[in-house]
């Protein structure tokens, strides 16, 4: 990863959405995303962000509703607290945790139910990693993409172990066994950084389920989301991945971080909606891409 200027302002300009797709196979999306930026005329310095991906498992559509309970509880104690970025993630993460496995325990149908969980806050120019299972963060900077997550698949421990090569792992019979979800347990040990990324003007951030980069290459997702703006960007991703076979719910989010204007030279209106894409839901074949309830700013 290369160096970055450490003298740039604190407050950045952050723009970005996220989409999902419920792939050609699956009949239902069990993929949550949200989203929380700045308005228009703030920064990062002034307003907490919060970036995440769910990825849900379970029979009786359970795992659409573990990863809604992921996204909106970890958005709610985030935002609803007070505290160290990491002390909050880690509050967050417990509580959604929790949340998952007693809706398991009232709803016996939902049995099996989890959801993997992969956060990004950002305060001024740091930003904290939150994360369980195998959806994936990453960092473009200067068209290196570097993953900032873990995998915390079977297949990925067996390559960090030595037991199997990168390219083993890529044809392994056990490659979709994750070794935490949450909601599966009430021992789980996410990775959360206790130590801040310093964020840089021209930074763009990835989040996605395994349904995008288990079918789309690392240099595929660095020349999309460093050649296109954010929205087409993800709309690109999605379509390799559909290409690729879509054999997965598919979900991505592409933000970058800009240098903040003077406040003079900022006139938008400052409010914050819910999103949705135009025309979801009405394609014949009912396989319309959507941006799940989120909120970001107006532009």
């Amino acid at each position: 990863m290369t160096g970055i200027d450490t003298s740039h302002p604190r407050g950045l300009c952050l723009t970005g959405t996220m989409l999902s797709d419920v792939g050609r196979v699956r009949a239902i999306n069990e993929d949550s995303v949200a989203f929380v930026v700045p308005a228009a005329e703030q920064t990062t310095a002034e307003r907490d962000s919060l970036l995440l991906v769910a990825d849900g498992m379970g029979g009786h559509a359970a795992g659409e509703v573990a990863s809604r309970l992921a996204a909106e509880i970890v958005r709610r104690v985030f935002f609803g607290f007070e505290g160290p970025a990491a002390e909050l993630l880690n509050t967050a993460f417990a509580a959604a945790n929790n949340a998952i496995m007693e809706h398991g325990q009232l709803h016996p149908e939902c049995a099996g139910l989890g959801t993997t969980c992969t956060a990004i806050a950002i305060r001024g120019d740091e930003a904290w990693l939150a994360h369980v299972g195998d959806s994936r963060a990453y960092l473009l900077r200067g068209g290196e993409l570097t993953q900032l997550s873990q995998d915390q698949t079977l297949v990925a421990k067996m390559v960090r172990d030595g037991v199997i090569t990168a390219e083993e792992a890529k044809h392994s019979e056990h490659g979709n066994i994750i070794l935490q979800a949450l909601g599966s347990t009430a021992e789980i040990v996410p990775e959360i950084w206790q130590e801040p990324l310093l964020l840089a003007p021209g930074d763009t951030i990835v989040l996605c389920s395994d349904g995008l980069h288990g079918l789309v290459s690392d240099e595929t997702i660095a020349d999309v989301a460093g050649r296109l703006s954010p929205a087409e960007a993800c709309r690109t991703l999605i379509e390799h991945a559909l290409n690729g076979g879509g054999h997965d719910n598919i979900s991505v989010g592409v933000f970058r971080a800009l240098a903040a204007l003077p406040r003079a030279a900022s006139h938008a209106h400052s409010t914050t909606r819910p999103i949705t894409l135009p025309g979801a839901g009405t394609a014949p074949d009912n396989r319309a891409t959507r941006q799940l309830p989120a909120y970001e700013r107006q532009p």
